[in-house]
């Protein structure tokens, strides 16, 4: 048994099981058709796009398609832990059971045998417009039109086959088949259950489309017929291929102004009007997974939508600062422009509830702590590549254990001038505001100025490298680890030269954390369920984006997982 998620029967009576169903798809992503690149072709071939967009509508809230080879789906169970195995175990026991074996079907008997390489699973918000014009029918098909609804989209590689399980669909335990007609498909619906509204059509021979709802059907046939599917929604076509490859595990799409739309519309957490507007700026946000000998890969792209005013500046500039750092580093998130950052992150958090920290919030901290404009005293010349590292300290005999790592800021300076007058006045800050000992010193013979507390420890040091670096080290003090620049870098080790991906090139930016030393050393908040088990299944995580054009960004992150030797095969039905 190999793919658990393809069903034949849809209660509505279950929606909230369809969410949790779709949030555990997305959970084992997180954690395919045999593309063919045509290069020869003028024209975009359909195989650099998700499978089904051109039948999925275009208004898709999202959609995700997973490979249906069962070699992939054990290569995944090979990853990790024995607790993340029992895990995936479970979850994809659940989705087999629900959708296949509670309904009388056996993939490999009855859905292998015509079913492509990949299926598609999409998520369609409720219709917008008028109420539907009521059919003369004895069927429930208008039920939950103003619900979201699913719609599975599994290509078909043996049309006879597919046709007769349409054709002779298994007994139904309450209620009836009934067949009706629309566009000119031929469409197979129950009857008389209660709750239930499955409905199922054949296209041109090519698809089969099961939906839990009728006129999600109707959604669907209209999509391919007139081409407002996805295929045709604003940068779709455009930006999906920048992440298309051969064979994925899974790739999905999110649709953010639809998103944003329910959002905004929930009772629960309504998004204010201008957050809203800000969200339409961004159309859509695609990835693609895949597995590799050592883990699994994540290429994305987001991109704006075609009509937005908004542009992005394509500048990628990053990539030194890990030649900058010890080899023992745990942690380096870099950037190549934090004003330009901090400029973007202005324009889309102002007035966002979910944005970590108000950016009003953060200017006005730092000006009563310090006195300090942020944006013309400190962001105006910090124009260059940045870092934000975390370095361990090596323990040296009968001096206090205050701390074990230091935080370590780097930033590539535009004004050499204007930023010794920042640091000038951060000095006299910390010395007549907090009493600290404002002291000058050498490392390595380079002169530095450090920052005493009243309490005698060295709290914090800062200097230059190279004549336009700056840097600030908090904590532990590891000043000696970067000065000079050390001859063992994290760029020469081999944990990140394996982990941090060397495309896309040029970069705006990347980021490593070595889990393994990390969750050894020190205690991680909790931020996710089940986080103590996904982290021990974790050796290490690194990201590499860009700028690709000014109208979309990419990203490529690779997970370094852990191995369970000797995996066993899922459990089938018979065997529990």
């Amino acid at each position: 048994m190999a793919l658990p998620l393809v069903s034949v029967r849809m209660k509505k009576n279950k929606k909230p099981s369809l969410v949790l169903t779709l949030s555990a798809a997305g959970l084992l992503i997180a954690v395919g058709s045999a593309a063919y690149w045509l290069l020869a072709q003028r024209r975009l071939s359909s195989s650099d796009l998700l499978v089904g967009a051109n039948i999925i509508p275009g208004d898709a809230l999202f959609a995700v398609s997973l490979t249906t080879d069962p070699q992939q789906w054990q290569k995944l169970r090979q990853f990790g832990t024995r607790e993340t195995q029992a895990e995936l175990d479970k979850n994809l026991v659940q989705l087999r059971d629900r959708f296949l074996t509670n309904n009388g079907y056996d993939f490999q008997k009855d859905i292998a045998p015509w079913v492509g390489n990949d299926v598609t699973i999409a998520i369609l918000a409720p219709a917008i417009g008028s109420k539907p014009t009521p059919k003369p029918v004895t069927t429930n098909e208008d039920a939950g039109s103003d619900q979201q609804s699913m719609v599975m989209v599994l290509p078909v590689k043996n049309p006879e086959i597919a046709k007769s399980i349409l054709a002779q669909p298994k007994t139904l335990k309450q209620g009836k088949w009934i067949d009706r007609t629309y566009q000119g498909f031929a469409i197979k619906q129950s009857e008389g259950q209660v709750g239930e509204n499955f409905s199922a059509a054949l296209l041109d021979g090519r698809f089969l489309v099961i939906t839990d709802n009728p006129k999600a059907t109707e959604r669907a046939i209209d999509a391919y017929k007139n081409k407002t599917s996805l295929a045709t929604t604003g940068g779709f076509a455009e930006n999906f291929p920048k992440i298309s490859d051969y064979q994925p595990f899974a790739q999905f799409y999110v649709n953010v102004p639809t998103a944003a739309k329910i959002a905004a519309a929930s009772p629960n957490r309504p998004l204010p009007a201008q957050v809203l507007a800000q969200l339409q700026n961004n159309q859509g946000l695609a990835g693609t997974i895949t597995l590799e000998s050592e883990g699994i890969r994540f290429k994305g792209v987001s991109w704006l939508n075609p009509n937005s005013q908004r542009v992005l500046a394509v500048e990628n500039k990053a990539g030194k600062m890990q030649s900058r750092l010890p080899a023992e580093t745990l942690m380096m998130l870099s950037g190549g422009n934090l004003q330009r950052l901090w400029g973007d992150y202005v324009l889309t958090s102002q007035g966002n509830p979910l944005s970590p920290i108000a950016p009003e919030q953060l200017r006005g901290g730092v000006k009563s702590l310090t006195n300090l404009d942020l944006d013309k005293d400190l962001l105006s010349w910090m124009k260059g590549e940045f870092s934000l590292s975390v370095i361990p300290t090596t323990p040296k005999a009968g001096s206090p254990d205050d701390f074990r790592s230091g935080l370590v800021f780097m930033v590539e300076g535009r004004n050499r001038n204007s930023a010794e007058a920042s640091l000038k006045q951060l000095d006299d800050v910390m010395r007549n505001q907090y009493q600290f000992q404002v002291q000058p010193g050498k490392v390595a013979g380079q002169p530095v100025v450090n920052w005493i507390s009243p309490y005698g420890t060295l709290t914090a040091t800062h200097g230059w490298l190279d004549g336009d670096v700056a840097f600030l080290v908090v904590g532990a003090p590891i000043t000696d680890k970067i000065v000079p620049k050390p001859n063992n870098t994290l760029a020469s080790t081999l944990p990140f030269q394996q982990t941090v991906p060397t495309e896309p090139n040029p970069t705006n930016g990347q980021f490593f954390l070595d889990v393994e030393k990390t969750v050894k050393n020190f205690p991680l908040p909790t931020l996710i369920p089940n986080q103590q088990t996904l982290l021990d299944a974790t050796r290490s995580i690194g990201m590499t984006s860009a700028v690709s054009d000014s109208r979309s960004n990419t990203y490529d992150i690779f997970i370094a997982l852990k191995k369970v030797t000797n995996a066993t095969a899922l459990p089938t039905p018979e065997s529990r």
